[in-house]
């Protein structure tokens, strides 16, 4: 991977904080500066309490070189006190540092989810750009690592401006200034430890961050890496079924092992470098503590310090030495969070993408409106995949309100895509969809979804909540062949999703729409998994509990017609999908079987 340019860098960072520190205002403000307050107390109490410890290194070594015992003793009296202040200052940072980590980590991951969740982004998102990997990871994951990192460098750069002002105030008043002659000329160097401690962290810091300069493009390398994997081995799960059916093990197994092998590669490439940074840093820890005790000996030797001033100088300077640092001991974690940083950053810049419309060349999108005479009207569209390409052209349809359409099609015309356009899932392409305000819709795919839950909640998913009576449920699961699950209603939440086969699962289906009555339905070949008699069964209620239902649905089985008064056919093109409509003819034979199948599924079925 290419390395990030500085200012892309910088464009990164102003983006997230955009997001980021929203926390800081709307209804979360007031308890963010609370923490955000709570956080620089401590802070402040935590220096202080260093300031304390230091002069009391003075005051007892003071003692201890004079053999003054009262002296001892009374310095030793004042230590409980000191240490007991440290304690309750550090676990106080610590406390709020972790409260404000939890609660802008929350504030993030609420807005990211909910933006993603809602308007069906986390369906569109796929369509929008196949580099996109894990969003859900980058949410969950990469969303904690940039804010739980970014409140511990926070505060580790505010303690260490405060830090190092507050010691080099100390080494300027203690340590005086140093006096040498050269060439018979006296020369005299103010502050002398305090010049020395910036020299040094200076020297040690920009070695740090040409050393590990390279890190941060390694490490995204890495992060994206390891996604990568994790979506592999997710899909591998996923489809665990199809794949042991067809003894895919060792076509997987290879492109597992070739995952995993780009992630190795990208850690070796970080281990190279920090290993370069290691030796940059185990040099600078071999310095921290021999530097400041070569710059005031020669003061002690000419008995201008005391061993008190000693030991206060060097706790000075190494306090100082460790805040001037600090971009030297954190320079791993900036290139961490930092990837992570954009990695966030990437999918809003996603999600952005998808609302403003910029998708396709022209920005063109197909226009949802309202239709004032209840039927639905398919006017001039043309729907085309992400990139521009055209799968539907220039669709003219009327759909009567109450009309039960066919769309058929072969493979590959853009049948589902025209479901997904009437969905408002498919943005891209021209031409208007008009459908009936205030009617509810209900879309019925070919594997239907069904949420961990008990099987009520399932049944009257996405409105899992609302009261219907256990008669209406129960007479719902009968006329959709699945009465002898009426007794598990209120089991123990359960995966159904594994329990129930795809026949079962394509019934619940239908049993959501009798529980719900829709005023359009939409299905995607929702019948599948069905044998014919079940199939009949079940389109019979179009006939019957649904008549009034405004019916698209997509299906290839042969009988289909029979149960449908206009067939859409898409025909392809090298244009694109060219779509013609016809009328149906009700048959009798239709009729009869609708009433038959109405008549005789409540009749129990086997387990």
């Amino acid at each position: 991977m290419a390395q990030t340019p500085l200012v892309s860098r910088r464009s990164r960072m102003r983006q997230f904080f955009r997001i980021a520190l929203r926390y800081w205002g709307g209804e979360t403000r007031w308890h963010a500066w609370a923490l955000t307050a709570a956080v620089l107390l401590f802070v402040a109490a935590q220096t202080a309490a260093a300031v304390g410890i230091n002069r009391w290194n003075r005051w007892f070594f003071d003692a201890l070189e004079k053999r003054d015992v009262d002296a001892v003793w009374a310095t030793t009296g004042w230590l409980p006190f000191l240490l007991g202040a440290a304690a309750l200052s550090m676990s106080g940072l610590v406390v709020s540092r972790m409260l404000l980590q939890v609660r802008w980590r929350e504030n993030l991951t609420r807005r990211l989810a909910g933006w993603w969740i809602a308007d069906q982004r986390y369906y569109r998102l796929g369509f929008l750009t196949k580099e996109m990997t894990a969003p859900e990871y980058r949410i969950a994951e990469d969303a904690r690592l940039a804010i739980e990192p970014l409140v511990e460098l926070a505060i580790g750069l505010i303690t260490a401006f405060v830090t190092a002002a507050t010691f080099a105030a100390i080494l300027w008043q203690v340590a005086g200034a140093a006096e040498f002659t050269l060439g018979g000329n006296a020369i005299v160097i103010p502050s002398y430890m305090a010049v020395a401690a910036v020299i040094y962290a200076v020297i040690a810091s920009l070695g740090a961050y040409f050393t590990g300069r390279p890190l941060v493009a390694r490490v995204a390398r890495k992060n994206e890496m390891e996604a990568q994997f994790r979506a592999e081995m997710t899909r591998l799960r996923e489809n665990a079924e199809s794949i042991a059916l067809i003894r895919g093990d060792a076509d997987e197994r290879s492109s597992v092992g070739e995952s995993y092998g780009r992630v190795v590669a990208a850690w070796l490439r970080i281990v190279r470098q920090q290993g370069i940074i290691a030796l940059v840093l185990n040099t600078n820890g071999a310095l921290f503590p021999i530097v400041p005790l070569l710059l005031i000996a020669p003061k002690f030797l000419a008995g201008t310090v005391t061993l008190g001033a000693v030991v206060q100088v060097v706790a000075a300077f190494s306090a100082v030495q460790a805040a001037l640092i600090w971009f030297v001991d954190n320079f791993i974690r900036l290139a961490e969070w930092f990837a992570s940083v954009t990695r966030v950053d990437e999918l809003v810049e996603e999600l952005e993408a998808l609302d403003i419309g910029t998708i396709m060349e022209g920005d063109t999108r197909i226009a949802l409106e309202r239709s004032d005479d209840g039927a639905i009207h398919i006017d001039n569209l043309s729907i085309a995949h992400s990139n521009g390409r055209i799968v539907v052209a220039d669709a003219t349809v009327t759909v009567e309100r109450g009309a039960k359409v066919l769309l058929a099609g072969e493979s590959g015309s853009g049948k589902s895509t025209l479901i997904r356009a009437l969905a408002g899932l498919w943005p891209w392409g021209s031409g208007s969809i008009r459908v009936p305000p205030g009617q509810s819709i209900a879309f019925v795919p070919q594997k239907p979804y069904l949420p961990r839950g008990t099987l009520r909640a399932i049944l009257l998913y996405p409105d899992s909540d609302r009261s219907v009576a256990d008669e209406t449920i129960v007479e719902a699961l009968q006329r959709c062949g699945l009465g002898y699950l009426a007794r598990r209603l209120d089991e123990e939440e359960e995966d159904w999703d594994r329990v129930l086969s795809g026949g079962e699962r394509q019934r619940v289906a239908f049993a959501r729409l009798l529980l719900l009555q829709p005023d359009i339905i939409v299905m995607d070949e929702a019948t599948s998994a069905l044998d014919e008699e079940s199939q009949a069964a079940l389109l019979s209620l179009f006939d019957n509990e649904l008549a009034d239902a405004t019916l698209i649905s997509v299906g290839h089985r042969p009988g289909l017609e029979d149960y449908h008064d206009q067939k859409i056919t898409l025909e392809r093109r090298p244009a694109g999908a060219h779509v013609t409509s016809r009328r149906l003819r009700k048959s009798l034979w239709r009729l009869f079987r609708s009433r038959s199948a109405a008549n005789e599924d409540n009749r129990p079925e086997a387990e």
